[in-house]
């Protein structure tokens, strides 16, 4: 049960929040510029590549690693397919999880390895293949870890992960033990960037989509924004991510976008939604959605369905869920040809009610950016004034 009372109390907020989601959402914008520079170090920004690969191949623990390989795909518009190699294995044990390539890869496709943890021989297996099939290697791995040299030197190039403001390790000092460090199967906010920010600079230099340095730039200044509009200190009335939070405490939220990267996004936030604020979440792309969803709004998790018992306990027992739509488009602006206003009077038609999230004008990664950290800060605000992650 929510505690909306909490989401004003700034205080409060960061005593529940004991593993720093807060905080990593809000150095989103710094973790883009630590991240690009160390891309530039590590040398992505003078590459000269012959052409392009004819398919680029991602691989990593994590849900973050879905949400990459969604956005590439997105802001690359087709230019070149990208595929997520999914692991297999228990997942409970990241070092019993293996990737295998598929048969078609060879010395005409990249892949690119992202993890925040780097002792995954599954992934050191994975670039052994890769290199016997003279396949292309870019890997984003934390600097002194196993998989920093294993997938060094003749097996591709290696980016060292950027490390957040309050992460600094210093050369000689060993990474602590992995019970220690955060599972990359959480998701954490800020996460995202670190891995994401070089496979930008990369997708540049490889000519599939523009993302000059400026680019980046802008991209960590609106997630700077969005942190001060979204930040613990700012009243819920004013808030869009606390206001999201209190709008989807008790309710089945169904993310219906519009465009290929708000559809990365409503994937992002149903994945967060669900790992880190424990809430259920469907996600779907208009217009597909209002066949996909359509039956939600007059079934059993419908506005009018189950209603109230004026005898229910309101502390002990918990409200029954009703569904609620959230709009997600990449622009404010709508034309002609738009599904939204069809899914906002097929969803008011049912007596649902309706969120709508828009990022203000800016570039393509800028509008995703926003979209992006607007469900972070939204996720994590339901977690803590729920009580999941105290």
């Amino acid at each position: 049960m929510l505690d909306e009372s909490l989401l004003d109390a700034a205080e409060a907020l960061a005593r529940a929040d004991t593993l720093g989601l807060l905080r990593g959402a809000a150095e989103s914008g710094a973790r883009v510029r630590t991240a690009a520079r160390a891309a530039v170090e590590a040398g992505l920004a003078n590459l000269r590549p012959d052409g392009r690969p004819r398919a680029l191949l991602l691989a990593g623990p994590g849900p973050t690693t879905g949400c990459i390989a969604d956005l590439l795909s997105a802001l690359g518009g087709g230019n070149v397919p990208v595929s997520l190699i999914r692991p297999y294995g228990a997942l409970a044990d990241p070092g019993a999880l293996l990737w295998t390539l598929p048969g078609w890869v060879g010395p005409m496709d990249l892949l690119l390895v992202v993890t925040t943890d780097g002792t995954e021989p599954g992934l050191s297996a994975l670039i052994e293949q890769a290199y016997r099939r003279g396949c292309s290697v870019v890997t984003i791995t934390p600097p002194h870890s196993p998989l920093t040299d294993e997938a060094g030197g003749r097996h591709g190039l290696v980016v060292p992960l950027a490390p957040g403001p309050y992460e600094e390790v210093p050369e000689d000092q060993p990474l602590p033990p992995a019970r220690l460090r955060p599972s990359p199967a959480a998701g954490l906010p800020g996460t995202l960037w670190a891995l994401l920010t070089p496979l930008l600079v990369l997708n540049d230099r490889l000519g599939l989509f523009s993302a000059r340095p400026p680019d980046i730039q802008s991209v960590a200044d609106r997630l700077d924004r969005v942190a001060e509009r979204c930040g613990p200190a700012v009243a819920t009335y004013s808030n869009p991510a606390k206001t999201l939070a209190a709008e989807l405490a008790d309710a089945l939220s169904l993310l219906w976008s519009e465009g290929p990267l708000a559809g990365a996004a409503a994937r992002h936030f149903a994945r967060v939604l669900t790992s880190v604020a424990g809430r259920p979440a469907l996600a779907a792309e208009l217009p597909e959605a209002l066949l996909v969803h359509g039956t939600l709004l007059s079934g059993a998790f419908a506005a009018g369905a189950d209603p109230d018992d004026f005898f229910r306990d309101r502390v002990e027992d918990p409200q029954a869920l009703h569904a609620r739509v959230v709009l997600l488009r990449e622009q404010s602006a709508l034309d002609a040809h738009s599904p939204t206003p069809a899914a906002r009077e097929l969803a008011l038609s049912h007596d649902t009610p309706v969120s709508e999230l828009e990022p203000s004008p800016g570039s393509p990664l800028e509008a995703v950016a926003e979209l992006l950290a607007i469900g972070d800060f939204a996720a994590v605000y339901l977690a803590l004034a729920s009580g999941e992650r105290a």
